[in-house]
């Protein structure tokens, strides 16, 4: 669908257009974030075929064919800000923002906080107003990070993914064995028996806190755990399986 919209054409993996198709899934994974011609490149966009003056191109066209991802971005980084300097609570799209004790508190819609320890306004490398805290940075070492809009939306986006896991992995828990989990994947052992549509029907129950969230769970069965190519982009996946051999791949 993002090829599609970034060119204006339908695109059919294999089929129509089909050259277009791999050019929007790198974008979809280097540009979601506010990622650009350095994201393109960190992501193998130079290995895959692409030439070095077509990867601005490939940005525009990607921003431009999600517009509402983009205002998010630099929405959230106005109401980030706008609490840093005036000590206030500021809210965007249902996520509240708050300075207290001095630190930047993010409330999720689950009610779980993100927390940023002495946030700062300053100076960007290109003169630019952006917002550093204290962390631990690329060197393993405590020191001033440096963020924005995307990058927040970053951090909010994965924090809510990871409570629609957590929760999914309680109900399940209360019938099943949940042994391992592994970034969005959950791994159960159960017995031949299992039935895979009733997990999936477990994996897609909306928590209160996310009503109107499309939410869907899909799976399947093998012998043992094993990573599977997915043509789903950001999707959660799941698995459940049996000690005799039987292994149920689930996401939503």
């Amino acid at each position: 669908m993002s090829a599609s919209q970034m060119f204006g054409v339908p695109v059919v993996k294999h089929g129509v257009n089909g050259e277009l198709r791999q050019k929007g899934k790198i974008a979809e994974l280097a540009c979601g974030y506010g990622g650009s011609v350095g994201a393109l490149k960190a992501m193998g966009a130079l290995s895959m075929g692409l030439e070095e003056d077509e990867l601005q191109p490939l940005v525009s066209a990607w921003r431009e064919a999600n517009p509402n991802i983009v205002a998010l971005w630099w929405e959230v980084d106005k109401a980030v800000k706008e609490c840093i300097k005036k000590r206030i609570l500021t809210k965007s799209h249902g996520i509240q923002f708050i300075y207290q004790s001095g630190m930047l508190r993010i409330t999720l819609p689950s009610g779980r906080q993100l927390t940023y320890v002495k946030p700062k306004i300053g100076m960007n490398q290109f003169g630019g107003e952006s917002v550093t805290y204290e962390g631990v940075g690329a060197t393993k070492k405590w020191e001033r990070i440096e963020s924005y809009g995307p990058k927040f939306v970053e951090n909010i986006v994965q924090a809510i993914a990871r409570d629609l896991l957590v929760v999914a992995m309680q109900r399940l828990s209360k019938k099943y064995e949940i042994v391992a989990h592994v970034h969005d994947e959950v791994i159960i052992e159960a017995p031949m028996n299992t039935s895979l549509e009733d997990i999936c029907q477990e994996m897609s129950l909306i928590p209160s806190w996310a009503n109107g969230l499309i939410l869907n769970a899909d799976g399947y069965v093998c012998n043992f755990y094993k990573k599977i190519k997915s043509e789903v982009n950001f999707a959660l996946f799941f698995f459940a399986c049996d000690r005799k051999g039987k292994l149920f791949r689930l996401g939503t």
